[in-house]
């Protein structure tokens, strides 16, 4: 895995549709880029957003760096699947089944409809509210408070009327997608019976994924009888799919957990080779640079054309300080998978570190070949400021910071650094319109910004008074 996702991390604001009408609360979360994994996931879902009728292209699939086990659909058509759900899974049909899952919601319309129900839920819980301050008014401290105090269960009860029949839904769609493709459906089944226990833990400690999912009985014989209906019920996973699992989870392992936990998890007994990838990962972690290199080399004689160990040596190396020898390997990785843009970040960062005659050049061109497929990657948006820096093109430098701070909705940074790009940039220039764009949407008088303007007008005057004020 790439420096860049766990070092570089976006913030990300996400929350589950199916708790809108409960809590409203939205936590800052991380998100997790990674080459390998995202291959392997579009790998698995796309061919499941086929049959459910939907453009591959149009949903985003997106993995976040959270222990607790939860997958949701959010702002649009967009998955969104954590970490902790992905490692505590047994195989990849129970991964597949959670996807098909999702994607009916967002096949079957379930944000917009969830979206309502969330408003009409919300009505018996604003009447209890209203009572509760008359109540208060009148003298009855006491039945007023717990008025109050109940009106979210009732949005909830409301609320829940209407995703069980959803979540039925989806439970079907999911297992008639993954037969329609020729795969199992008895993962999704085997996923919900592996945690079974959770519909009778209390609310506070159930995990996310069954809060917004919520398990019982019915549901579980309900699926359960549809799998043992598919055709394709008895159909294994094939080798590749379990082999790219084992690796997917070892690699979240390996980076997430502490090098103790990985070796608990894969002891050197186990010479897999899931199991020595994960070492590998964990002694770059703990600084253990000869162990790590040791153990990602053994992996490369047996597979020396797998993209991701030479990925992962050309971290090893670049974090260590070894930034020229840490070229080679990333310019093998994108020889081995050309065009990818997360594996041309890492290249144009070593190239850019090492600064031999022509590598900032390069550096550029790879930033500029990642950019035309993911043109609101911040972090490529940076490493080609730094690049156009270190070439003396300072106007262009600072459209890029620019357009980085926007990718990330840093408004202010974004129009600060539009400003000064304007004010050097010829004009009738790709360049100084895009300037000029980003300056005009970005403008503080923009009704649309007044929101984020007012938010960081409040956080600078706090800043001050904790402070004491300037100098």
């Amino acid at each position: 895995m790439a420096r860049t996702p766990f070092r570089h991390i976006t913030r990300y604001a996400a929350m589950a549709a199916a708790s809108l009408a409960v809590a409203v609360s939205a936590s800052a979360q991380s998100l997790i880029r990674d080459a390998e994994i995202e291959e392997t996931l579009r790998e698995w879902t796309d061919p499941i957003l086929t049959v459910a009728g939907l453009d591959p292209k149009d949903v985003g699939l997106y993995v976040i760096n959270d222990p607790e086990l939860n997958a949701f659909v959010a702002n649009g058509q967009n998955i969104h699947i954590h970490t902790g759900l992905i490692i505590a899974a047994d195989n990849p049909e129970q991964i597949k089944g959670v996807l098909a899952h999702e994607t009916c919601h967002i096949a079957c319309g379930h944000s917009v409809s969830r979206t309502r129900a969330a408003n009409v839920a919300s009505r018996p819980a604003l009447i209890s509210i209203g009572l509760g301050i008359l109540a208060i008014a009148a003298g009855e401290g006491g039945a007023g408070a717990a008025l109050i105090g109940s009106s979210q269960q009732f949005a909830a009860l409301n609320f829940f009327v209407h995703t069980r029949a959803e979540e039925a839904m989806a439970d079907t769609a999911a297992v008639t997608y993954l037969t329609e493709i020729g795969e199992s459906p008895e993962g999704i089944v085997q996923f919900f019976e592996k945690f079974r226990a959770q519909e009778v833990i209390s609310e506070s400690r159930r995990y996310p994924y069954f809060r917004s999912h919520p398990l019982a009985s019915d549901r579980i014989r309900n699926v359960r009888q549809l799998a043992d209906e598919s055709p394709t019920r008895d159909v294994p996973p094939t080798e590749r799919e379990q082999h790219q699992y084992d690796m997917m989870r070892a690699k979240l392992i390996g980076f997430l957990d502490t090098p103790g936990k990985v070796r608990r998890e894969y002891p050197d007994t186990d010479t897999s080779e899931p199991a020595r990838y994960a070492r590998a990962i964990a002694a770059m972690q703990a600084a253990d640079i000869k162990v790590a290199l040791d153990t990602i080399d053994s992996l490369l004689v047996d597979e020396p054309d797998n993209p991701y160990f030479w990925e992962l040596k050309g971290q090893i190396l670049f974090e260590s300080g070894r930034a020229a020898e840490s070229v080679a390997p990333h310019a093998k990785s994108l020889e081995l998978m050309p065009g990818q843009p997360l594996l041309l970040i890492n290249y144009a960062r070593s190239l850019d570190a090492r600064g031999e005659p022509g590598d900032v050049e390069k550096a550029e061109s790879a930033l500029r070949d990642a950019l035309i497929a993911e043109p609101y990657n911040a972090f490529a948006w940076q490493e080609l400021a730094v690049a156009l820096e270190k070439q003396g093109r300072r106007a262009e430098a600072q459209l890029a910071t620019a357009e980085s701070a926007y990718a990330v909705g840093d408004l202010m940074r974004a129009n600060m650094f539009a400003h000064r790009a304007v004010e050097s940039l010829d004009k009738n220039t790709v360049n100084y319109r895009r300037a000029d764009d980003i300056l005009l949407i970005t403008d503080p008088s923009n009704p649309d910004n007044r929101d984020f303007y007012d938010r960081m007008g409040r956080g600078q005057r706090l800043s001050l008074s904790v402070s004491g004020g300037t100098q």
